[in-house]
């Protein structure tokens, strides 16, 4: 007898429509599972075997063949399991009912238990742009597809449940859509408990408010650390389709917490500078989403720059201009999204010391420039800002006069990204720090005094074209704070005034 179930498949980001078909005949016995499956596929034959005859149903005696739809894509993981166990119990005729519009998916213990998978928000999207109804997916993982409108999602615990429902002898309710509290989202850091760093606080204020890149170069104990775990505090709050593309890519990786099955909240990627190019920027044998990726939408912060490895550090050229990342391995070809800002943080020589104001730097001149060389000047060329974190004096740690809240800069961030959003309006940027040549031409009109500005300070400093377009935006995102139409010669000559680190501690 034949019999199909439907269940999804995904591979990297991409996720699709799979038939489990079933065919149980005459013949020696035998359990073949064919459809370019994986270790972790072949090995469901054992586990649906035990789960089957633990669930009191009788396995099928004589020739079974299982193939997973389409034949010509790779199939991995424990996803099929539940999709299989159906199958074939409805090829023996032990279960009837199974609807065309409902989708399965799951791992299944020996006993039966149902246990969670990776991707079922991926899954479940695919599933309702094919039309399907109702999907069933682990109990763990059912919050998880909650919030994709169009299809009902039943988290089942186990095959005996699953199959009381399909019976008619229970009833199970779909899962409940996540409502995010204002708890949920509060954070618990605020740009209000930073002393000084007045102008570190500007530059990160345009960084969030166009969407730059940013480096801070300072001592260690000037805040730079500090700094950077409350850039994602004043940047504007995630949309809900953000939201789930976010939740989508930590689904995808396995490192969506159960608690918090929507990631509302933009985030926040500090590695290790011990990390490696793979560990970065995704891959693998099977790839999965790097940090570059688990940072979309949020921060990606690099302290210690320049004690990253060379390849590592590099790796990050290519995703800060394309704003995605694809990897070619033997099993295929996969494009992850890292639509991300880069902060990255670090001292100005080894010791830490160089350039300070009270303390002797113990480091040799070649010593500084070597270790200032690791940061190659194309990897500088990608940072938008650079901007000095001094140490910090006692009588601004000892202030108490109130400093300006994340929320009151993340209201002058809100109205930039709105006139930015307007500006952009279907032509699928977002923010400045994405511009087109094409749209930079169109929309970085500089009045007489500014473009003499940039000529003069372009011919003197020896930018680079890429340095030049960096300048436009950054002087862009400053007009918009400040509600000029134009870029003046003050927004150029504070985005010049952004550039400048370089040339002094490179050029050393």
């Amino acid at each position: 007898m034949f019999s199909m179930v439907k269940s999804v498949g995904i591979f990297g980001m991409e996720s699709y429509m799979i038939e489990a078909e079933a065919d149980v005949s005459s013949g020696l016995p035998s359990f073949d599972v064919v459809g370019l499956p994986d270790t972790a596929v072949k090995e469901s034959r054992d586990r649906v075997r035990a789960a089957v005859k633990n669930c009191g149903y009788k396995f099928p005696a004589g020739r079974i063949t299982v193939n997973l739809a389409p034949a010509d894509r790779r199939k991995e993981g424990a996803v099929y399991d539940l999709p299989i166990l159906l199958s074939l119990l409805k090829a023996s005729k032990q279960i009837d009912i199974i609807d065309k519009d409902s989708a399965f998916l799951g791992e299944v213990s020996l006993d039966g238990v149902v246990r969670p998978v990776n991707g079922v928000l991926a899954m479940c999207i695919t599933a309702a742009q094919s039309g399907i109804k109702n999907v069933f997916v682990p109990f763990e993982n059912a919050s998880e597809g909650a919030n994709i409108s169009g299809i009902n999602v039943y988290g089942v615990k186990s095959v005996k449940e699953l199959i009381a429902h399909l019976t008619g002898k229970i009833v199970l309710k779909p899962a409940e859509k996540i409502s995010t509290s204002p708890e949920m989202a509060k954070d618990i850091v605020d740009f209000s408990e930073v002393k000084g760093q007045t102008a570190a606080k500007k530059a990160l204020e345009i960084a969030a408010a166009g969407g730059h890149n940013v480096l801070m170069i300072g001592p260690p104990g000037s805040g730079k650390s500090m700094l950077a775990k409350r850039l994602p505090t004043i940047l504007p709050e995630m949309t809900f389709e953000e939201s789930i593309e976010t939740t989508k890519i930590y689904s995808i990786s396995g490192n969506l917490d159960a608690k918090s099955p929507l990631i509302t909240k933009r985030p926040f990627r500090s590695p290790h500078h011990t990390i490696s190019a793979v560990g970065l920027t995704g891959g693998g044998t099977k790839p999965t989403p790097g940090e570059i990726s688990l940072a979309h939408g949020g921060v990606l912060f690099l302290d210690e720059l320049p004690e990253f490895h060379r390849d590592a550090m590099e790796a990050l050229r290519a995703p800060l201009e394309d704003r995605k990342v694809t990897v070619s391995r033997a099993y295929g070809r996969v494009t992850f999204p890292s639509r991300f800002t880069l902060v990255a943080a670090m001292n100005p020589c080894p010791c830490g010391f160089f350039g300070h104001p009270t303390k002797q730097c113990i480091c040799s001149q070649n010593a500084v420039r070597k270790y200032l060389n690791r940061v190659s000047g194309p990897m500088l060329d990608r940072l938008d800002i650079h901007v000095e974190v001094p140490p910090v004096d006692y009588k601004s740690l000892s202030g108490t006069e109130a400093t300006e809240s994340s929320a009151v800069i993340r209201e002058r961030v809100n109205r930039a990204r709105k006139i930015q959003q307007e500006r952009y309006r279907g032509t699928g940027i977002t923010c400045n720090a994405e511009l087109t040549p094409a749209l930079m031409k169109k929309y970085c009109t500089l009045s007489p005094e500014a473009s003499a500005l940039l000529k003069d300070s372009f011919d003197r400093l020896g930018l680079s074209a890429r340095a030049y377009d960096r300048i436009l935006k950054v002087a862009r995102t400053i007009a918009d704070l400040s509600g000029n139409e134009n870029i003046e010669k003050e927004n150029i000559f504070s985005a010049i005034r952004f550039r400048t680190l370089d040339r002094k501690y490179w050029n050393e």
